[in-house]
């Protein structure tokens, strides 16, 4: 394992050793929602985690994985509402790191798309805490794998754009014409709120009012629910406000696939039958979205 503490690579992880130096602060990313697509690492730092400190969008089940032994902290964000300043969380690490202790941060997703990450590392480093980055399945390619919708293929699609939907003040500020685009798909985080902005502003900027779309409630987990519509005509549960965070917005001809390769929500159902030894058939699993 490597460890930076400012240029020094480290692998020692015994209790000794990482009292000597300052403990460990682990920044794991959790992944979109199903504890299996939790890495193999992101596991072992659970179980030996001394203290941990969670966010929002992390599943119950994956807070099940967390050892005894460990202290937890809920330091989640909602929209215009912070339970624990940014500030404050990053220094609460350096604190127990200080102190010896192995700590882990655990986010929903990636620790480096959208969650903050990068500002925490830099903390640590400027503090010299030995620190680690153990990556995790954002939810752009674990939400659109579970729904069916490449994210990229060649009759679609050749590249694709991470965009932050969480729009500051509420105001439109991307460059929508680079957005609009054709050739390419959108993955918006955080965009529910922001949905009928966000399609305004695309067919204002040239994208086709019938660009499909899809709305992902509850990506990769049991209860999740794929909702198709376009640019111009959204989804019918967001329009009778049926649908809630976490959504993730995926906008593009890749999501016309959706109809024939969604394969998630249609086995779901099964494959838990199949774990219990009682197997249902897909017409009983039934679809959604």
């Amino acid at each position: 394992m490597n460890a930076v503490k400012g240029a020094t690579v480290q692998t020692d992880h015994s209790a000794s050793a990482l009292k000597a130096r300052g403990g460990l602060v682990s920044l794991v990313g959790a992944g979109p929602g199903d504890p299996e697509l939790l890495t193999l690492k992101a596991y072992k730092r659970l179980l030996t985690a001394e203290v941990v400190l969670y966010d929002r969008l992390v599943s119950d089940e994956v807070l099940a994985l967390i050892g005894p032994q460990a202290a937890r902290f809920y330091v989640g964000k909602a929209k215009s509402s912070h339970s624990v300043p940014q500030n404050e969380i990053n220094q609460t690490l350096v604190t127990w790191a200080k102190q010896g202790k192995r700590v882990v941060r655990l986010k929903g997703g990636d620790p480096f798309i959208f969650g903050r990450g990068g500002e925490e590392l830099e903390t640590l480093v400027a503090e010299n805490v030995v620190v680690e980055v153990v990556p995790g399945i954002t939810a752009a390619s674990g939400c659109a794998a579970y729904a069916g919708i490449p994210l990229t293929h060649r009759d679609h699609a050749q590249s694709v754009r991470f965009v932050t939907g969480h729009l500051q003040h509420g105001e439109c500020s991307l460059d929508w014409q680079a957005l609009a685009r054709p050739g390419q798909t959108l993955v918006f985080y955080m965009g529910l709120s922001n949905l009928e902005a966000i399609c305004q502003a695309l067919i204002e900027n040239g994208l086709s009012p019938s660009t499909p779309l899809a709305l992902i409630e509850q990506g990769t987990t049991q209860h999740q629910r794929t909702h198709i519509g376009s640019l111009q005509q959204l989804p019918e549960a967001f329009q009778q406000g049926e649908v809630t965070p976490p959504t993730l917005l995926i906008i593009g001809s890749v999501v016309s696939l959706h109809a024939t390769l969604s394969w998630f929500e249609v086995t779901a159902a099964g494959a838990v039958g199949f774990e219990e030894g009682k197997h249902h058939t897909n017409q009983e699993a039934g679809t959604s979205g």
